[in-house]
């Protein structure tokens, strides 16, 4: 990741800089994690290619984020356009471990890649990192794939 541009395994995204108040971390299962410590909140972005993108709909790749937990209430559940597709934006509280967290999630497929972008922190600080959130997520593209030989 050089700041705009991450290259991952067969995939590729250009994102903007992140806000000054994010941190970059590291998280297991992300191509890019940022921490939104003003807000206990957490970023994530992610991509896997050539393996769910052709025929899972996009409300079945967003309840697989949320398989291991419980109590899912969800809020909202729009389908909008998004770098030139449609995404599922999806705003659900739900527990892990017994802890609540409120989620916004974006989940897009194009070029046979799925891509997952969330936000999420504690129910009483989401409403305050969420907007951000919101316009960091509207400049995402994913890039073309690289060719293989």
């Amino acid at each position: 990741f050089d700041g705009s541009v991450y290259h991952g395994d067969g995939f590729a995204f250009r994102v903007h800089a992140a806000p000054p108040s994010w941190r970059p971390m590291a998280a297991t299962g992300a191509a890019l994690a940022y921490d939104d410590p003003a807000n206990r909140g957490q970023i994530l972005v992610n991509a896997r290619c050539d393996r769910d993108a052709e025929d899972v709909p996009l409300k079945s790749l967003t309840q697989h984020l949320f398989i291991r937990f419980t109590d899912r209430t969800t809020h909202s559940e729009t389908v909008v356009p998004f770098d030139g597709r449609e995404a599922l934006r999806t705003d659900i509280t739900a527990k892990l471990d017994g802890v609540d967290r409120r989620f916004l999630v974006w989940v897009m497929k194009k070029d046979r890649c799925v891509y997952d972008l969330l936000y999420f922190a504690p129910a009483d600080r989401f409403e305050r990192g969420a907007p951000e959130f919101e316009r960091w997520v509207a400049d995402f593209k994913a890039l073309p794939r690289p060719v293989r030989p």
